[in-house]
């Protein structure tokens, strides 16, 4: 009776239910997996949200690429960042769940593929199913830092890959991807006619100072068909405005063509709400104070973290130029699944184990950077607690 584009096996695995057990006895959960600022103590305005009681909103003019004062806004936000992208290349999506899949419609038939990142979020295997697209995984490798391993993306293209996805900075290694990693792989989709779809939700979230500024951006593509990915749950930590967009650019006959393709599947769902476009204008401009509350709790947990971690010489964090994640590389005592049970059962703290993102090997924990200073630093002294006495493993 029901789609294969749903798992079949949806069995609860063993940390949701010791989670939920957790929480049904009222036992405290230190949540080092917490990633919805809503949630992690930052300031927000009472009014923040006024500007979607705009009474404009009680007409409904749709508009398959959105209202143009709104993509001009998010046009302006991107001239803050330093990237151009005139305001009739961007279109408008309830979120960026939406606009990978708006753009998998365009550039996908069913059973064609796209290439992820390994490690990375595991959101794509989801969204990829749903609309019948095979993803092929090709690896980042770390050798100090993060970056793209080439000879992997060339194993994994075939002739049914349509797109390769790129997260920057990615989640949860935290790395940008270098302009010279950018402008290669470019080179590599514009002779395949492939396209390019750049996740930038974090782009705003340097750790490394200076990592934003030197990382490529979709923007600048010039010779593929590129497509960069925003919305307002990351860049002003508002996820409930459901905010998102997709910004357009590489040769001028590809985007328009890309861009007419579009807006026939932007016309068919019309999915975004006018109240958050008439509000997009003020929302990124006021939510700039929430985005710097974010930055200087993300710095301040990640140095803590390090100090922390530089007691326990069995431990250690891998470097991370942005976005909102940590990655622990810590002595493979036991499975990943059963320190992160454990560690969840016997002292309150939860973590996502490696697995999760997709790492090749064990054993690593990732931590949100985003909690209250003082809830991560306690939450991270507990984890640490378990190896403070193991040998320093082999690297």
């Amino acid at each position: 009776m029901f789609s294969k584009r749903v798992p079949v096996d949806l069995t609860t695995n063993r940390l949701t239910v010791a989670i939920a057990e957790r929480r049904r006895r009222g036992d405290p959960i230190i949540d080092l997996t917490e990633t919805n600022p809503t949630r992690a103590g930052f300031d927000y305005p009472a009014d923040l949200l006024a500007s979607l009681a705009d009474p404009r909103a009680l007409r409904y003019d749709p508009a398959p690429f959105g209202l143009p004062a709104a993509r001009e806004a998010i046009a302006a936000d991107y001239a803050r960042q330093g990237a151009q992208v005139p305001a009739e290349r961007i279109v408008l999506t309830s979120s960026t769940s939406e606009a990978y899949s708006l753009l998998f419609k365009l550039l996908t038939s069913a059973g064609d593929e796209i290439l992820v990142p390994r490690p990375s979020y595991p959101l794509f295997d989801h969204l990829s199913q749903l609309d019948l697209v095979v993803t092929r995984p090709y690896d980042l490798e770390y050798q100090g830092r993060w970056s793209i391993d080439f000879a992997s993306v060339e194993a994994a293209l075939t002739a049914r890959t349509r797109a390769v996805l790129i997260v920057s900075p990615n989640n949860p290694t935290g790395s940008y991807v270098s302009r010279d990693d950018f402008d290669r792989l470019a080179s590599i989709c514009a002779d395949r006619e492939i396209a390019m779809i750049v996740d930038e939700v974090f782009a705003d979230y340097e750790l490394e100072p200076g990592a934003a500024q030197t990382a490529g951006r979709a923007a600048t593509s010039v010779d593929a068909l590129a497509f960069g990915l925003g919305g307002l749950s990351k860049s002003v930590g508002l996820p409930q405005i459901k905010l998102g967009w997709i910004a357009a650019a590489g040769p001028d006959p590809l985007v328009q063509t890309a861009l007419t393709r579009l807006e026939l599947i932007c016309d068919t769902y019309l999915s975004v709400s006018t109240p958050a476009q008439l509000g997009a204008a003020e929302l990124l401009a006021r939510g700039a104070r929430i985005r710097a509350q974010i930055v200087r709790r993300i710095a301040a947990n990640d140095h803590r973290l390090m100090e922390l971690a530089a007691a326990v010489p069995s431990c250690r964090v891998l470097n991370a130029e942005g976005g909102w994640s940590a990655v622990v590389h810590v002595p493979s005592l036991q499975p990943e699944e059963d320190l992160v049970v454990a560690l969840l059962l016997a002292d309150g703290v939860l973590t996502h184990p490696g697995y999760f993102f997709d790492f090749p090997r064990e054993s690593f924990l990732v931590v949100s950077l985003l909690p209250p200073e003082s809830v991560f630093a306690e939450g991270v002294t507990r984890v640490l607690r378990h190896f403070a006495c193991t040998e320093a493993i082999d690297r």
